[in-house]
């Protein structure tokens, strides 16, 4: 008997227990309603009946109370057949469903009604329903493509689509849908190889074609949506509509063919793309279709990106070859910058985001990376050199990110340091600015910080660049421009430095204290600052203390309390004088010195050890001062005995109280200065005294007295009058008192004429350095073999430099050693000459 055709019936029969009735409510209540049909694959319409039937099989076995239906069913179905009744099939419900009202309440136990389910025999569908069905579909699917009216509703081919899968003819549906759409594209095909040509016309066509394509695509798809949704997600192996849509497009459109649509299509989007970059106007939006359209295909990658990088390529290349040369490198930069911005542009407007990176590369190959040494050749000096501040600044900015663009801050970094080294040297070995270099290398210093700050973007390599390089350069002349730097830091610090505030003073300070870094010789600098800060501060001509020990705070912090030591004894030296005096001022011994000889007397007492070593400069006091001296001395050695007391009279000074026919005034005044002046106060106004003369009672030499006197009746403030007239003082000249000498200011400031160092007292100031170097070379040898007992000659030098803090000659080392050995602290091996040993 057949699966389509046979009816079962199971008739499950309710038994009755006599000894409890509980049991049997308690069976039929646990009573389970289950159908189970043997044809799997069938879905009719089933059909149930709540009424009770009389042509009803009975099964031919009881079932007893405690099993289950899941047992009896697997009991009754091996046992017995189902036997088809009809058509009706009847199941059996665990409670009645009454007829009659009276029938709902039944007194005891009892048979039960028996409920019927009904299903219909399967519908046959007609033979030719697939034919007819798809000759509906097929017949939209051509409307659709024709651009004409659809005869029948989307809804009505939607449910045709459903039944047509529902009655498992997917597969053939899918088959003969694909067809329809390569029929209809092959016609495409046909009209778009007559109008195939490498313009315009061409992309514009091919562009309306794909249009369509995915436009009457989209409508086809929501049509056999149905489709998509279930035969195609469950099989493997078959694509979406849309996708076998595509991919007939590009079979039957995009393929090598004849006509070759492709190759030309592509050939008039780069032709379409090379206009834009000469600043032609085109359809951007026919570019974006177009492009997308071989995204969408799946031919962008391996078939139009590389035709068009390659045509990239080729054009920067030539333009790059053409415009570095015709270009300066500023404009050249601008062009470069201005070519990748519109190659963003392109990025972002209508080629692949994917395309990014390697379209730009190949900007920065042809465009940057090739000419790399060309343009830092050819343009970065005279960028360094741009007067235009705010210009350079950008430029070199411009500059910085394009080489960074290609790896190659390397070469830019290379040539920013020659270039600082270069102009370094031309500022430090140049002897007729001298007096200008620390400013000069200051202004060189600012410049490369801000560069580095501004278009280096603040670069750690660049930032070390400028400082090694002007270590380089800034030790060239080993002691100049430490030298120089010492004294930059002198005037600053000097009174009568009134154009900077004190925000001014400290930035210069620490600008000069960069400078002071790179230097080697940092003895020199201490040599010459000590020289010039015992000026300042014996002489009075310190701004501000303030300053100085601001000074002196960022040398200990720089270089440690050992470099500044003796700076801070000075310090101490001038701060217990004060004391001192304070003590002498208050004693009986003072008040009587003011009483009768009129003479306010100061003394700054220093110590030896901390301060310049000064030449003695022979003078003969006049009585009265020197009464003074004597005076102060005694009250001093009272008060510290066992010291000695050495006058240098090259830094005293006076405060003199002048009386001139127009009027009195105070004039400030070196010792040298005052003891000249005191000649004239025996003489009458007009008296003339000769050179000689004045020489003879002062004791000042030479080459003192000139200065002297020229400063006192050549100066700006004449208070003598020489004879005869000009600026230079021979021994002929006399000399007298001004009489006519008139200055509006009470108190004036002679300022003594300042001899220019010589170049025997810069030799005397470096050779005493050197001969402070020559014991810390010393020093160092017997400290290293002490501790190693043995060491090759080589060695002990490559040790010893290590440890040194000024850069020392090899052979000046050489020197040392060999007279640490003439004085037995070293020896040489007798078998190996080349190995010194200790001397205990």
């Amino acid at each position: 008997m057949s699966s389509r055709s046979r009816q079962n019936t199971i008739n499950r029969i309710s038994t009755n227990s006599n000894n409890n009735n509980n049991n049997n409510e308690e069976e039929r209540s646990g009573a389970i309603k289950r159908t189970r049909l043997d044809n799997a694959n069938y879905t009719p319409t089933h059909t149930f009946s709540s009424s009770s039937s009389s042509s009803t099989a009975t099964a031919a076995a009881a079932v007893s109370s405690s099993s289950s239906y899941d047992n009896f069913i697997g009991k009754t179905s091996k046992k017995y057949d189902l036997v088809n009744h009809g058509k009706d099939l009847i199941f059996p419900s665990h409670k009645p469903i009454p007829d009659r009202p009276s029938d709902a309440v039944r007194q005891g136990p009892q048979k039960q009604p028996i409920k019927k389910l009904v299903i219909k025999d399967k519908p046959k569908l007609p033979d030719n329903y697939e034919e007819v069905t798809w000759s509906k579909l097929q017949a939209a699917v051509q409307a659709i493509f024709n651009y004409q009216r659809i005869g029948t509703s989307l809804e009505e081919l939607y449910k045709a689509c459903e039944n047509l899968c529902l009655h498992k003819m997917a597969p053939s549906l899918y088959k003969r849908l694909a067809g329809e759409i390569e029929e209809h594209l092959k016609m495409e095909k046909t009209k778009l190889v007559n109008n195939v040509n490498e313009n315009d016309t061409l992309l514009v066509v091919v562009n309306k074609c794909w249009q369509a394509h995915c436009e009457q695509m989209g409508l086809i798809r929501s049509i056999f949506l149905y489709l998509d949704r279930t035969y195609v997600l469950q099989t493997s192996g078959v694509i979406s509509i849309w996708d076998k849509g595509l991919e007939i497009f590009q079979k039957q459109i995009m393929s090598s063919s004849a006509g070759d649509i492709k190759k030309k299509t592509m050939n008039g989007l780069i032709i379409l793309i090379r206009r834009e970059r000469t600043g032609d106007s085109v359809d951007r939006r026919l570019l974006h279709s177009l492009i997308h359209m071989f995204i969408d295909l799946g031919i962008y990658c391996p078939s139009f990106e590389n035709l068009f990088l390659s045509e990239t390529r080729t054009y920067y290349q030539r333009e790059g070859m053409n415009l570095v040369s015709e270009f300066a490198v500023p404009r050249y930069l601008q062009h470069v910058k201005k070519r990748l911005k519109e190659e963003n542009e392109r990025v972002s407007n209508y080629l692949d985001w994917k395309t990014k990176n390697p379209l730009t590369k190949v900007v920065d190959d042809e465009l940057i990376k090739r000419h790399v040494d060309t343009l830092l050749e050819k343009g970065f000096n005279d960028m360094m050199e741009d007067q235009h501040a705010d210009e350079h600044i950008q430029e070199l900015g411009r500059l910085y990110d394009l080489l960074a663009r290609v790896n190659s801050l390397d070469r830019l970094r290379l040539y920013f340091g020659n270039y600082i080294k270069n102009t370094g040297s031309n500022i430090v070995n140049n002897v007729n600015q001298e007096s200008t270099m620390v400013e000069d290398l200051l202004a060189l210093k600012k410049k490369m910080d801000s560069i580095v700050a501004i278009s280096f973007d603040r670069n750690y390599n660049f930032a070390h660049t400028v400082k090694e390089s002007f270590e380089v350069f800034i030790n060239q002349r080993q002691n100049k421009p430490a030298e120089l730097i010492a004294k930059y830091v002198d005037l600053k610090l000097k009174l009568g430095n009134k154009r900077m505030d004190d925000l001014e003073i400290e930035k210069t300070l620490d600008e000069v204290l960069v400078l002071f870094r790179y230097i080697q010789g940092k003895d020199i600098f201490e040599a010459f600052y000590k020289r010039d800060l015992a000026k300042r501060l014996l002489l009075n001509k310190s701004a501000s203390f303030d300053y100085e020990r601001s000074m002196l705070s960022k040398l200990r912090k720089e270089c440690g309390p050992g470099f500044t030591s003796k700076l801070e004894g000075m310090f101490k030296d001038i701060d217990l004088s004060r004391d001192f005096m304070n003590s002498f001022y208050h004693s009986r011994i003072s008040e009587n010195l003011r009483n009768n000889i009129k003479i306010d007397l100061y003394v700054n007492v220093l110590t030896q050890g901390f301060w310049p070593t000064y030449t003695p400069a022979p003078l003969i006091l006049p009585p009265v001062m020197a009464e003074c001296q004597e005076i102060f001395k005694d009250f001093y050695l009272s008060k510290h005995g066992g010291r000695n007391l050495k006058w240098q009279n090259s830094l005293g000074h006076c405060l003199l109280a002048a009386e001139f026919p127009k009027g009195n005034k105070e004039l400030v005044v070196s010792l040298f200065q005052a003891v000249v002046l005191l000649q004239f106060n025996d003489l009458k106004l007009k008296e003339r005294i000769s050179y000689e003369h004045i020489k003879e009672q002062t004791g000042i030499e030479k080459k003192e007295l000139d200065r002297t006197l020229q400063s006192l009746a050549c100066g700006k403030v004449r208070v003598l009058k020489k004879h005869p007239k000009g600026r230079d003082v021979s021994p002929t000249d006399t000399f007298n008192v001004d009489e006519m000498f008139d200055v509006k200011f009470f108190r004036i400031k002679v300022n003594a004429i300042q001899m220019k160092e010589t170049l025997e007292e810069n030799q005397e100031t470096n050779e005493r350095v050197f001969l402070d170097r020559q014991y810390q070379v010393d020093a160092a040898l017997v400290r290293i073999m002490k501790m190693r007992k043995k060491l090759s000659h080589n060695e002990l030098v490559s040790e010893l430099l290590s440890q040194l803090k000024f850069k020392a000659q090899v052979s000046d080392i050489k020197k040392r050693i060999e007279s640490l050995i003439e004085r037995e602290y070293l020896e040489r091996d007798t078998e190996d000459p080349s190995i010194l040993k200790y001397l205990a």
